[in-house]
């Protein structure tokens, strides 16, 4: 049977609870990565947004409306973007993360694999789009 507003068929009841588990899991997760330097944002963003579209048009119309994670959907939507905005707040975390990692962790193999983690997220994030590749490039004047 179709969903009346995306014309989509529901997953069987079982499935859907797993997905809004997971979608509200994400938000949450998402929510203090806004503010626990090192956790991020933008993945849990997306997950949640992926598994809420598998269980609930409500949930996922909040997410592309909601005044901080909808732009980062839309984003995401059109080609991928990641604002340079969203970039320098990620490396900043990411480094701050670590220089807290350096100053309370006494176990190095610990801290050379988070950082490792953190600079392959960081190269993965610096190579994403910042604006939409057919957009004109900003003049410089």
């Amino acid at each position: 049977m179709p969903d009346e507003q995306s014309g989509q068929p529901l997953r069987p009841t079982r499935f859907r609870w797993l997905w809004l588990i997971l979608a509200y899991v994400s938000i949450a997760l998402a929510a203090i990565g806004v503010v626990v330097p090192g956790l991020p944002t933008t993945e849990f963003v997306l997950l949640a947004a992926w598994a809420a579209s598998r269980s609930s048009p409500r949930l996922a119309a909040w997410l592309e409306n909601h005044r901080v994670f909808g732009p980062l959907l839309k984003n995401w939507r059109n080609g991928g973007i990641i604002t340079r905005r969203t970039k320098v707040v990620s490396a900043l975390s990411m480094t701050v993360a670590l220089l807290i990692m350096l100053l309370t962790v006494n176990h190095l193999p610990s801290i050379l694999f988070a950082a490792a983690g953190m600079s392959c997220g960081a190269i993965w994030i610096w190579s994403r789009p910042e604006q939409p590749r057919d957009a004109p490039a900003p003049c410089a004047e």
